[in-house]
Order: C-alpha cells, then structure tokens, then sequence
C-alpha cells in the first residue's frame, strides 16, 4: 500500500458539512484512497458502475435515498459519473441529510464537470488525484530503491499498477492507454475520430518541452484550428494532458501567447510513441526529464495547496527558461539539465529583467524542486 499525501485532508474534513469529491484518470487509486479513509468505518457502498445500483439511484427522491441509505452516516459513490443526473442527486443527499458525510469519486471530468460538480457548487471538498508521486513512491520504497529505480520511473511512469506489476508494465500502460485515452475520451465527448485523436497525441509527445502552436498541429493533421483546440481541451479535463502558458511582464521581445503541453504521466507519453528504450539510448531523455519534473511540481503544489502559477519563458532570440513560479509576488526560475555537470548558461536578460535567480535542477537536487520539506 503507498500512502498518498491528500489522505490525512480528507481525514480531517470528514463531517464539516460538505462532500467530500476525489476526481482523477482511471487505475490511479481513488477507490483504494477512499477506501482506506474508510476503513474500520461503518459506511454504504455504492458503486455507480453496477448497472442496478445506477437503476436505484436514477431519478430517486428523498424517499427513495432514505431506504436506501437507512442508519448509514458515511456513504461512498464510486465512478458517479455513470449516473443519471448524477450532480443532482449527489446535491438532494447533501441536502437532504445533513448528518450523512458523502464521498464521491469520478474518472472522468469529461462528465464530472459537466454534470456533477456544478450542482454541487459550494457543497463540496474537491481534491484531484494523479499517479503516484515521487514523494509517495519514496515513502513506500525507502530514499535508496526509489534513487535506483529513478531512470525506469521516467520511462514507466508512476501508474500505481505499473509500479505494482515491474515485470508487466509495458502491458499495464497498453491496457490504460487503450481503455482509457481513447475508448473513454470519444465515448464520453461524442469524439468519433480515434484516428485523429491517437494522430494528435503522437505530435504532442513528440513535442513535449517545446512550444506548441495550434496552427501547425491543424496543418499537420489536416484539421482546422478550432478541432484541434477542442480535442487538446478534452485531453486536458481527462487528466491526460495539461499546459504551461508562458511568462512576460517586462521585455519587448518575450513570447507572450505561446504555450507548452505536458502529459501528466512519463510513461503513458512513452506508450503513445510505443517507445521504452532505455535512457542512454534516447535522444529525448531531456524532454522526459522536464516532463517528470514539471508534472511532479505540480502535484506537490496541489496537493499541498499550494497557489502558485506556472510558466515557461522564452524570448524571440531564443533565449528560454525551463520553468518560471510566480508565488505570492515573488519569481523563482528553474533550468533543467539530467547531466548538469555540462555546460550551462543563464539568460542574463531574464535575470536582469526580474532580479530572480535560476536555479539549475538535476539528478543531484530535484527532490529539493518536486517536493521541498
């Protein structure tokens, strides 16, 4: 079992008069984390996968909650984005029994976002759970296996099943990426276009770390711009893909409507290419480097709550930095190397620009950056 970091906030937050909502990717723990909560606990399952728990719940009333519900105080409903009308129903439970904690969990923000949470609007803890965090995988595996297992992390990924299964990972990652980035994704948006959705996945992967212009990626596919803007949009509510906007505040010449897209997990981007070389093979050891820091930094400002914007910046001359954090006024900026031994220069305009220093992060520090404390 590998404890993860938001455990102890729901822990404290159940019983504060609100639902408690887990949202994430598929096989990324979110039934075993509200399990564990409630473990030892007297609680009512429900499991909206079930065909006939969906039929007891569709258009239920209070009434009908309250037998089913009965003397339960903790109920848990599980995947409730297969519900009919499911944020309305979640609502007339929080409504309707105040001394009953609801836990809610969903795959998706496809649906969830559409039809859950906006009736649950001011009802409800919302928490978003990724794969694995470094933080996490270190605490189950100890400081000197997770250093060991560092390189395959970057090529596997930190899936809890991949890390569960280290002699069938790769067919781990097929099983996800098949029944999840592509059935799921085109059967809950309408998308009918598999093809077209792999096509732009593949571009993406292959240009993590760089900067991504909508206009090239319509030419590349022959599709218009606006298609290619929507599927990268579901993409991202599906917790496969996010994106960095990049930073300007003061120089003339800073790119300042760019973007770069990352994939929330190193080895699902791998199994889109369909590539698992090993690391002293790969000429994009750098962009899976960047990939994993950047998408572990995330994790630990969410899970921390920590309020923070992100960025990258580059310059029309080509002077970039791999991350730029703007928290509470003050600017830190990060330079990626996996051999920092090599050379390294900073842009001095950046540095002048903002009086923010760059701190070089490689092998040696990058705990300091994904999860300091």
């Amino acid at each position: 079992m590998i404890k993860r970091l938001i455990k102890s906030q729901i822990d404290e937050l159940l019983f504060s008069g609100k639902a408690i909502v887990v949202l994430g990717p598929r096989q990324v723990g979110k039934t075993t984390l509200v399990n564990e909560v409630l473990a030892g606990k007297e609680h009512l399952f429900l499991n909206a996968d079930d065909p006939t728990t969906r039929a007891s719940l569709a258009n239920a009333n209070t009434s009908d909650l309250r037998r089913l519900i009965g003397s339960h105080r903790l109920v848990f409903v599980d995947e409730a984005q297969r519900l009919h009308e499911p944020g309305m129903t979640l609502k007339l439970i929080i409504d309707e029994f105040p001394d009953v904690q609801l836990l809610v969990s969903g795959s998706s923000a496809l649906e969830i976002s559409q039809k859950t949470i906006e009736p649950l609007t001011g009802r409800k803890w919302e928490f978003q759970l990724y794969p694995i965090s470094w933080k996490e995988f270190e605490g189950r595996f100890g400081f000197l296996e997770a250093e060991r297992q560092l390189e395959h992390r970057l090529l596997y990924g930190m899936y809890p099943d991949v890390i569960n299964y280290p002699d069938r990972q790769a067919q781990v990652l097929k099983q996800l990426t098949e029944s999840y980035l592509y059935r799921d994704i085109l059967a809950l948006s309408g998308i009918r276009r598999p093809e077209l959705l792999e096509r732009l996945l593949q571009a993406l992967a292959l240009q993590v770390g760089s900067e991504v212009s909508y206009n090239e990626l319509a030419q590349l596919l022959v599709v218009d711009k606006a298609t290619v803007m929507t599927y990268i949009d579901l993409l991202e509510k599906a917790f496969v893909v996010f994106r960095l906007r990049s930073f300007s505040r003061n120089l003339r010449n800073e790119i300042k409507n760019n973007r770069k897209i990352y994939f929330w997990d190193n080895g699902i981007r791998n199994m889109v290419l369909a590539n698992f070389n090993p690391l002293y093979l790969r000429a994009d050891k750098g962009a899976l480097w960047e990939n994993f820091l950047i998408t572990e930094r995330m994790k630990y400002l969410r899970y921390h709550q920590v309020i923070a914007n992100g960025y990258f910046w580059r310059t029309i001359q080509q002077q970039e930095i791999d991350y730029v954090e703007e928290l509470n006024g003050d600017i830190s900026a990060y330079e990626f190397k996996w051999n920092s031994a090599g050379k390294h220069r900073t842009p001095a305009s950046f540095s002048k620009a903002y009086q923010a220093p760059v701190k070089l992060i490689g092998k040696e520090n990058f705990r300091d950056f994904i999860g300091p404390g």
